[in-house]
């Protein structure tokens, strides 16, 4: 397929990892779809731009001045002009005509505004665990839907459409890196729009071991407050927050979260528009324990 035609575009965030990105690169260069690519270098140090330019100079790498985190997504969909978008994390790629079915299904279902793949991890290729839980959503499917319906999706293994994400707002950069797509998947799912996922849709996902694992943890409990005080009823928001609280007596990463949470509190409440029943019960679908 000529790039020029193709309906779905690549855009790849990455940040100090040279090696992994080659790697990822060289298998979605490689994909029957020929899919424009976009690389948004969040101001990488270990001459990642560099190496990129060097092996594959028929990508667009997008230097930016500061690390955006996941709004370096939101900064490529916006240079691409594909109707439809996917998203890869510098470890991660999508298997060989997986592009190509995401583009019928968007074209098939106008009101389907994002699919999340299934992940496989490493060469022994793992069913990564969240798509189990992807697989069993209590989300009610309605007819018509592709596969079972989500209010939350893999950022790193999903392809939007274009249109619908940059409506909703894409990822903000207040939000920085961790449990970002919440806050997306409930404004797409107030706006009506479908969230999807579609199994025999594969990603390939090589972990870095480059990875601040406490940062990231502190991160998801910051915006996962961050995103009950923004959008939820006052009693779904003080539950998290409650639960956030007791469990800052024993671990450092959510006293950290909870402490950033609270000093962005002003500006989350701002912010505050709380999402329609519909969505809020299935969002405490999402609470109860499986």
């Amino acid at each position: 397929m000529d790039s020029s035609k193709s309906r779905v575009a690549v855009v790849m965030i990455t940040f100090n990892r040279r090696l992994e990105v080659l790697r990822s690169l060289g298998h979605l260069t490689a994909l029957p779809e020929r899919p424009p690519i976009v690389v948004i270098d969040n101001c990488s140090t270990d001459g990642t731009a560099e190496a990129i330019a060097g092996r594959f100079p028929q990508i667009e790498v997008v230097p930016v001045g500061r690390n955006l985190g996941a709004a370096g997504r939101t900064f490529g969909a916006r240079r691409v002009e594909a109707p439809y978008v996917a998203f890869a994390d510098d470890d991660t790629w999508w298997e060989p005509g997986g592009l190509r079915r995401a583009a019928e299904l968007f074209d098939a279902h106008p009101r389907l505004a994002a699919i999340t793949g299934r992940v496989l991890i490493g060469p022994e290729e793992r069913l990564d665990p969240a798509c189990t839980e992807l697989a069993r959503s209590p989300i009610p499917r309605q007819p018509g839907m592709p596969g079972p319906a989500l209010l939350g999706f893999l950022a790193g293994a999903s392809v939007v459409r274009r249109s619908a994400f940059l409506e909703a707002g894409g990822f903000p950069p207040s939000l920085f890196i961790g449990g970002e797509e919440e806050l997306l998947a409930v404004d797409l799912a107030t706006r009506g729009w479908w969230l999807c996922y579609v199994p025999d849709i594969v990603v390939h996902h090589y972990p870095s071991a480059q990875r601040d694992s406490y940062s990231r943890r502190w991160h998801l409990v910051r915006n996962a407050l961050w995103f009950a005080w923004l959008r939820r009823p006052l009693s779904s928001a003080l539950r998290k927050t409650l639960s956030a609280v007791r469990g800052a007596v024993r671990d450092r990463a959510v006293r950290r979260g909870l402490a950033a949470a609270l000093a962005g509190l002003p500006w989350a409440l701002r912010q505050r528009r709380v999402v329609p029943p519909e969505v809020e019960r299935g969002l405490r679908l999402l609470d109860l324990p499986r």
